[in-house]
């Protein structure tokens, strides 16, 4: 009878036990780590329908999450997405316009040189709730002399690179090649010492940022692209782009493991994004690597048109986010990511700072819909690269409307995106309604930025043409002057 008793009171005791470590982890917030890509294009990866890139780990947290095929950064370079990440806010009103450089270079752009600590931001909100929370790789939100160290902004560790925080001391031209291992290494350890408390990590990559200088043994898979075969010693720009992105995603494959082993996986939500789109070939660092792909998609990095700005956006969240879905009706944004974030872990947002994100986490979490508001972008520099990709200097999205124009209205394009994804069909002349509403949007909102200064000729399309050897005149400019039929 006591024999009986006693294993039946251990059964109870047993499912007790059982059911409240299932109340504990239900009631226990979300854990979330960020893994942003650096300069990775909308079609870098397996999973976006790249045809050699290898990115099976990635390729995962798109077959266990969902993939958002119309997501979005709020800039075409690092900085100022960043900051859109980071602050739930459009980078211009922060004077973030371009790159962090040096002072001199900052202040003629009219740029300010580092983020304010103050700022509210997503890190600093959820560590006020309890959280730890780090961040380790690349910065790029302020450097250089008086600019604050990361820890400034709500991280409880860091460990970063474009910043003036604690770094790898080792040089740039070898580390690269290690740098997603290392940053995947920090994550690790600080998830791990973190696992009973909820935590948030930035593990922001430096890859495939050029300039880019992988191993021999990286390079291995992808040696039936060396030129001329093992005869000639050179590498490809293909090789040296595809082995990077590799062994990113071979260490993301590590931390998706611990995060398994830990037993943290269904309570944390990662996602998988990159900062703009790919670098162009012509800029000199990446001479000899940039092949990044904006699949379908007109312009690259630092373009306003799609292929700046429309990157790769993964969720994954065990049982939470619906596996295997690709989710072509949502815009999701940068900016939209503190605000999700909040609601995810319940955290209030001071009243004083004015979101221009939405809170997505509802479709983050399964519910497709389109977005209540519109987005917008502003580039105030000069372009490189092809002429093709030279895009105006603002851009709006409202719908499946694109409009691109310059302040003066010397370039207007319209584009109906969703039928035209590489922007080749201007509609502006036949929708003059929609022209004149977005239009007014948009310039409506320019005129609450800093103002500041713009490069000559921003948002002008420049190619070369051949010059006739008396006058000096191409052959267009001799037509707008008559002299020419």
């Amino acid at each position: 009878m006591f024999t009986k008793w006693f294993s039946l009171s251990a059964l109870l005791l047993f499912v007790a036990i059982g059911n409240s470590h299932s109340a504990d982890a239900a009631a226990r917030k979300p854990n979330f780590i960020f893994i942003l890509a650096d300069d990775l294009g909308w079609s870098d990866l397996g999973c976006y329908g790249h045809a050699q890139l290898k990115t099976p780990n990635i390729d995962r947290l798109a077959r266990e999450g969902t993939l958002f095929t119309q997501f979005y950064v709020n800039a075409s370079v690092c900085s100022p997405s960043r900051c859109a990440f980071f602050t739930g806010q459009y980078p211009a009103r922060h004077k973030i316009h371009g790159h962090y450089a040096e002072h001199i270079s900052n202040a003629q752009r009219g740029m300010n040189n580092w983020l304010d600590p103050s700022v509210p931001n997503v890190a600093a909100l959820l560590k006020n709730s309890g959280y730890a929370t780090a961040h380790f790789g690349k910065w790029h939100l302020g450097n250089g002399e008086g600019a604050p160290d990361p820890t400034r902004y709500g991280f409880d560790e860091t460990r970063t690179v474009n910043s003036n925080g604690s770094t790898w001391d080792e040089p740039d031209l070898t580390f690269r090649a290690k740098s997603s291992g290392a940053i995947v290494d920090e994550t690790i350890r600080f998830i791990t010492a973190q696992k009973d408390k909820p935590f948030y990590v930035n593990a922001w990559m430096l890859i495939p940022h050029a300039t880019l200088n992988p191993t021999e043994e990286q390079m291995k898979p992808y040696e039936y692209l060396q030129p001329g075969g093992k005869s000639l010693p050179f590498k490809s720009a293909a090789q040296i782009f595809y082995s990077s992105v590799t062994d990113m995603d071979k260490q993301i494959g590590r931390l998706l493991k611990a995060l398994d082993d830990l037993g943290l996986a269904e309570n944390t939500v990662v996602l998988f994004s990159s900062d703009n789109g790919p670098e162009d070939i012509h800029i000199s660092n990446a001479g000899h690597s940039g092949v990044g792909s904006a699949g379908p998609f007109r312009g690259r990095k630092r373009s306003l048109y799609e292929g700046g700005i429309r990157v790769p956006g993964i969720i994954h969240w065990p049982g939470k986010v619906p596996a295997g879905k690709i989710d072509d009706t949502s815009i999701v944004s940068g900016v939209d990511w503190l605000p999700s974030v909040a609601k995810l872990a319940g955290v209030n947002i001071p009243g004083g700072h004015k979101l221009d994100g939405e809170d997505l986490s509802d479709v983050f979490l399964g519910h497709s819909r389109p977005r209540a508001t519109p987005l917008f972008w502003e580039w105030r520099f000069r372009i490189f690269g092809e002429p093709f990709h030279q895009s105006p200097m603002l851009a709006v999205r409202e719908g499946d409307w694109k409009l691109l124009l310059n302040p003066d209205r010397s370039r207007v394009e319209l584009y109906e995106i969703k039928k035209d994804l590489t922007q080749l069909n201007n509609v502006a002349a036949k929708h003059p309604d929609v022209v004149a509403h977005l239009s007014e949007k948009i310039l409506a909102w320019q005129k609450e930025l800093p103002p500041g200064p713009t490069d000559p000729g921003v948002g002008q399309v420049s190619s070369p043409w051949p010059r006739e050897p008396k006058s000096g005149a191409t052959v267009s400019e001799k037509k707008r002057s008559g002299n020419i039929k």
